[in-house]
């Protein structure tokens, strides 16, 4: 920084030139010292504005990724949420569906009953035709031997 020089003191009494020399040489110092001040202070404003800046920088920038992150986390919760509607209408497409194969599988059961019934019933009706055609056959076969005799 500046550096004066101060008179050395001295016993004695000081000339009027001295006086005047050290007297202009404190206010030197004086008008040197307040210059410092004036420049530390000029600093210290700039140094507290750019630091102001940067703190609503940081708080823009910290605000603007939360937001980001909010943004980010809601998407994907939102499509869940949709992801989560449409397995939810598939599951009740499914479910009409398998009720409908439900009662179909139903009809074609009481169909196919109904059908092993009839072709239980033929068989016996074949059996029983069988028989009635043997008792008949008999019958013939005993009229012909009386009538023959």
């Amino acid at each position: 920084m500046y550096s004066t020089q101060l008179p050395q003191a001295r016993g004695g009494v000081l000339s009027s030139s001295e006086i005047h020399k050290s007297q202009s040489l404190s206010g030197d110092l004086e008008s040197c010292l307040l210059q410092i001040y004036h420049h530390h202070h000029q600093n210290s404003l700039k140094l507290r504005d750019q630091t102001e800046k940067a703190k609503k920088d940081a708080i823009k920038k910290a605000g603007r990724v939360s937001d980001l992150l909010v943004d980010a986390v809601n998407g994907g919760v939102q499509e869940s949420f949709m992801n989560e509607k449409r397995i939810e209408l598939e599951i009740r497409a499914l479910a009409a569906t398998v009720g409908r194969f439900m009662k179909q599988t139903d009809q074609w059961l009481v169909a196919s009953h109904a059908i092993n019934t009839a072709v239980k019933e033929i068989g016996d009706f074949e059996n029983w035709m069988k028989s009635m055609d043997f008792d008949c056959k008999s019958i013939n076969t005993a009229i012909r031997n009386i009538h023959q005799q």
